[in-house]
């Protein structure tokens, strides 16, 4: 995060990744007051929800694309009823 926050929104999923890397590689290589992990946590804990949005959105434009509307889960309940 030497570059300073950017904002969610803005982050592509790569950059967001990138961005967990510097921390984790951080908190592993450093010495941090308690304060600065924390602050290092909150913010890798907001990047992967990020992450999550972004492949929950990803995965919806797949299945719209191909065609696909079932999720997984429904799937496997029609088969688990046959």
């Amino acid at each position: 995060m030497a570059k300073g926050k950017v904002e969610l929104e803005k982050l592509s999923y790569e950059g967001a990744l990138n961005e967990l890397k510097e921390i984790l590689e951080r908190l592993e290589t450093q010495s941090l007051e308690l304060e600065e992990i924390l602050q290092h946590f909150e913010r890798a804990k907001a990047l992967l929800q990020h992450c999550q949005a972004l492949l929950d959105k990803a995965e919806l434009k797949v299945r719209e694309l191909s065609g696909s509307d079932e999720s997984p889960e429904s799937n496997e309940v029609e088969h688990a009823l046959d």
